[in-house]
């Protein structure tokens, strides 16, 4: 069962998952913290030297996502600092941030400009995302609704 995330009143668009998931997840370092995390980053100086952020923003950040539960905090060997694990809900915003990653190589670098790539452990190309329909149709934007509540 996901935390408890306040009343509706909090929420930008209370009946909105994707609305809902960019209040939890979705300002620049919030998805970068998740995406070093799903990297091996572990520890608070850890994040900070990858991402360049300041003290306190990560702290806060990262005290958000424990507090929806898209990361743990246990005491590091020694006590004084904390370690930083994803949740299982943490580990469901692979997809995500693949769908990102991907979007990015085809519209936010050049032909020529040089990027990281996600490979499998294999060192295999990571297929294209693409969402379909039960039987295995292409679905987009066109061809997709949302179904409002009430």
């Amino acid at each position: 069962m996901p935390p408890t995330h306040g009343s509706s009143r909090d929420w930008t668009d209370p009946t909105c998952p994707v609305a809902r998931t960019i209040d939890l997840v979705g300002d620049r370092w919030s998805l970068l913290i998740v995406r070093d995390a799903m990297d091996g980053a572990a520890a608070f100086t850890e994040f900070r030297q990858r991402l360049g952020i300041a003290r306190n923003i990560l702290a806060d950040r990262l005290r958000r996502l424990v507090d929806h539960g898209i990361l743990t905090a246990d005491p590091a060997p020694g006590g004084k600092r904390r370690t930083y694990e994803l949740t299982e809900a943490g580990q469901d915003l692979f997809t995500t941030i693949v769908a990102l990653r991907q979007w990015g190589e085809r519209h936010a670098f050049g032909d020529d400009e040089p990027h990281s790539t996600l490979l499998s452990l294999d060192g295999s190309p990571v297929a294209e995302l693409r969402p379909e329909t039960p039987a295995g149709e292409p679905l987009t934007a066109a061809t997709a609704r949302v179904r409002k509540v009430g």
